[in-house]
């Protein structure tokens, strides 16, 4: 679309309330993205990697899995600071055991 071929116009890209920062493409690992002016908040989608972490059931005590780390920056003045953190654990689960229905 219009994000794609780089013709949004100013109004259709600084008028919102929350934005999706993904830096993911580029292979970034992890990030803090400035808040905008006005917007209550801005999630960072880094890159998903590989890493091997312990795990009792598996033969050799280690496997492989995928990791993404995601971060929120807030206008505490518009967001509570509990309710974000809540928001961001919600994410993490839905990612981490409920993805496949995000495809529905």
């Amino acid at each position: 679309g219009k994000a794609r071929s780089n013709s949004l116009s100013p109004d259709e890209y600084t008028s919102g309330t929350f934005t999706i920062s993904n830096m993911g493409m580029f292979g970034v690992n992890q990030f803090d993205a400035i808040l905008p002016s006005g917007q209550g908040g801005i999630l960072a989608v880094a890159a998903t990697r590989e890493v091997i972490e312990p795990d009792a059931q598996a033969v050799l005590g280690l496997k492989k899995t995928q990791k993404m780390t995601v971060t929120l920056t807030c206008d505490h003045r518009q967001i509570y600071g509990a309710d974000a953190a809540l928001w961001l654990k919600t994410l993490a689960d839905i990612m981490e055991n409920k993805a496949e229905s995000l495809l529905l």
